[in-house]
């Protein structure tokens, strides 16, 4: 604030600034490789994902189920509330190959498995 006029344009660059910043992770996201998971009847079909190791990937859950779920791992550490008959993004990786457990926290009986595969050389 100068002589009580607040000087709104000494803010621009550091919002531009702000702005800029983000938009590498949005184009990051939008380069992820997404594998898709769904939850019907409490189980996670399929059971089991194969992705590559060492890289950034996003899981999509759809819950076709009436229920909420929860998409958990501690392996993998996320987790995630469903709506029943909704979806979420849970951004996963690098993960170093290996197999990885995933879980409905709310439904025991709903669990699958993500193998991180390392490229054959």
């Amino acid at each position: 604030m100068r002589n009580g006029i607040f000087r709104s344009h000494s803010l621009l660059p550091a919002l531009l600034g702000a702005a800029v910043v983000g938009l590498p992770h949005l184009a990051l996201a939008d380069a992820m490789q997404t594998y898709h998971l769904t939850l019907e009847d409490h189980t996670f079909l399929p059971s089991h994902l194969e992705v590559p190791a060492n890289t950034h990937f996003l899981i999509e859950v759809t819950n076709k189920d009436g229920t909420t779920a929860e998409f958990e791992s501690y392996d993998m550490k996320f987790e995630k509330i469903v709506v029943g008959q909704g979806h979420v993004t849970a951004h996963a990786g690098p993960l170093p190959a290996g197999t990885y457990k995933f879980f409905d926290d709310y439904h025991p009986e709903a669990t699958g498995t993500l193998t991180a595969v390392a490229p054959k050389e």
